[in-house]
């Protein structure tokens, strides 16, 4: 456990964001929309334990249990709880997003083998889509948005125009690292620009506080620092470990889990030597690397 309980906040009439401090590893937020009759759920959680946490914080509002759920990217953090919601729910997600779940499995079992993750059942979306779609419930409409290769493949931004407010999944971590080994940095830095252009005031993250625009610009700034590094590492014929090992993270050094770093110049890495957006990295490698910049000490689950 946490020392900080998971809390909810309603930045609109029906909408309501569910946090799990502090944001680390596997402490992913989710959300849910309801007109009252009808509830959508956005991502689930990491654990048996906390997905049904999450159950009991949607029955605490008085809103219907969901019967959509939909999943802003594969990873166990925000999928691993969709079986707690299965069989009343039916979950949508990306194309890809159900592709890379299927293939992923019980990855982060197998990333954090001494984390009790409860008896999660492998709960890949019914549905999925390849561009936008759009689910109304009552007046409230909900955009499903591909941005393209970003945080991973398959990754979806949950828009809802009237009350501009935007569940944007992992292409935002508040407070937060960025992650990319899965996904692409010149993507991500278009999904940004696609973020900014729907003008919503109220930002949920994947991870952290609640926040506004401005997170947009701070993981902009990020990124750019990455490509630079990248580009300079690269050219002094460096590895990314390192590049990592010698960076100044300045403004980013207080960020939760700077060891990403490394991973993240892995990426940009294979985009500068022409490899495809989101072509799969040796994620070994990238761990074994997030061990030796977390001082030895293998990344944590703090779920």
């Amino acid at each position: 456990m946490t020392a900080e309980e998971p809390y909810l906040v309603q930045p609109a009439s029906g909408v309501y964001a569910y946090v799990q401090p502090d944001g680390g590893w596997c402490l992913n937020n989710a959300g849910f929309v309801s007109d009252g009759g009808r509830t959508l759920l956005i991502d689930t959680a990491a654990t048996e334990r906390r997905a049904l946490a999450l159950r009991e914080a949607v029955v605490s509002t008085g809103v219907p249990l969901p019967r959509t759920v939909v999943n802003t990217h594969h990873h166990g953090d925000h999928t691993y709880g969709n079986g707690v919601f299965a069989p009343g729910a039916l979950v949508l997600a990306h194309d890809n997003a159900r592709t890379e779940q299927l293939a992923a499995g019980h990855q982060l079992e197998m990333i954090w083998p001494a984390t009790d993750f409860g008896a999660i059942e492998i709960t890949p979306p019914d549905l999925t889509y390849n561009d936008r779609t759009t689910l109304h419930l009552g007046g409230t409409e909900v955009q499903v948005i591909h941005p393209g290769v970003a945080h991973t493949t398959g990754d979806s931004i949950v828009f809802l125009p009237r009350q501009r407010i935007v569940f944007t999944g992992d292409l935002v971590f508040a407070e937060g690292t960025p992650f990319l080994a899965m996904g692409s940095l010149a993507g991500s830095l278009r999904a940004l620009e696609l973020l900014r252009s729907l003008g919503a005031e109220t930002v949920v993250p994947g991870h952290g506080p609640l926040t506004d625009p401005s997170a947009y610009e701070a993981t902009e700034r990020y990124l750019q620092y990455v490509a630079e590094l990248a580009r300079e590492g690269r050219a002094k014929g460096l590895t990314p470990l390192e590049v990592a090992r010698e960076a100044d993270l300045g403004e980013f050094g207080a960020w939760r889990e700077s060891e990403r770093l490394v991973a993240n110049l892995h990426r940009a890495y294979a985009e500068l030597a022409g490899e495809p957006e989101g072509a799969p990295l040796n994620i070994l490698a990238v761990l074994q690397d997030m061990t030796v910049m977390n001082g030895g000490t293998p990344i944590l689950c703090h779920a």
